[in-house]
């Protein structure tokens, strides 16, 4: 990663950091993605009580929110970086997270009665998936800028959800 510490930055891209960084949890020095993951759960869970769409829809709302802004400043922020998909970028573990919901409120309905227990299986699915980013999810990586940032853990945080599912119908309580 360039240093951006022997360097003069600007207003303009502290703006864009702390936004990449999901106001600053992107800049953990250890496991930025985890800590990214936690701001995905800070909106998720208040969420789940927004009236006039179910929980899926208003998760789903959320996934292209953040989608729309990543893939806007993700070639800011490869450059900014010098890396390919630099983990100060968090806005696709927030997203992904998002999508894990999505999935198991939309097939099997109930997300917004998560017991804290269920966010914690989510959000550990997620990370496994976000890490080892089973097929197809890594290929997604290689598309540019934004879209290779996001669409992976999209995908990670799809299979997630499917997975969170079939805990579900095994009997798995969340």
């Amino acid at each position: 990663m360039s240093s951006t510490t022997d360097r003069k930055i600007s207003r303009a891209d502290r703006a864009r950091e702390l936004i990449v960084s999901f106001g600053g949890l992107g800049l953990a020095p250890v496991a930025s993605g985890t800590f990214g993951t936690l701001g995905g759960v800070i909106i998720a869970v208040p969420l789940a009580y927004a009236s006039g769409l179910p929980y899926w829809a208003w998760l789903l709302v959320a996934t292209l929110i953040t989608t729309l802004i990543a893939v806007a400043l993700g070639p800011w922020a490869e450059k900014f970086y010098g890396l390919k998909d630099p983990g100060v970028i968090v806005l696709d573990e927030v997203g992904g997270y998002f999508v894990t919901l999505a999935v198991y409120d939309l097939i099997l309905g109930g997300a917004a009665g998560f017991s804290w227990q269920g966010h914690l299986a989510a959000f550990l699915l997620f990370r496994v998936g976000d890490i080892f980013k089973p097929p197809p999810a890594r290929n997604f990586e290689k598309l540019p800028g934004g879209w290779g940032v996001m669409l992976d853990d999209l995908v990670a945080g799809a299979y997630a959800g499917l997975v969170l599912v079939g805990l579900t119908q095994l009997g798995v309580a969340l």
